[in-house]
């Protein structure tokens, strides 16, 4: 998989893209990039200027941290009860 471009980068490119001097598929391929990449950023672009609906890029990223944190969480649920369950068998007598 190639290396991630810098977001200047990116910003740069769809304008480039967007002035139409030249076709998509030329200006991608003197950046040294896929058309269809070239086409997504343009995409994410438009939905981050709210031309066209969808989820914003800070919407994507709160998705990301808010699942995150989710995951520590339930994790640290199983690990609390687990703990309890460990500690109630040494308070509580064997039943026998």
């Amino acid at each position: 998989m190639p290396a991630a471009k810098p977001l200047e980068f990116r910003r740069r490119a769809v304008e480039l893209a967007r002035q139409r001097e030249k076709p998509i598929a030329e200006i991608a391929h003197d950046l040294g990039i896929a058309e269809s990449c070239l086409r997504r950023w343009m995409k994410l672009d438009d939905v981050d200027a709210g031309r066209v609906e969808g989820t914003t890029s800070d919407e994507r990223a709160e998705l990301v941290r808010l699942r995150r944190e989710l995951r520590v969480a339930k994790m640290e649920i199983e690990i609390l009860k687990r703990a309890s369950a460990y500690f109630a068998r040494e308070v509580l007598p064997d039943p026998k």
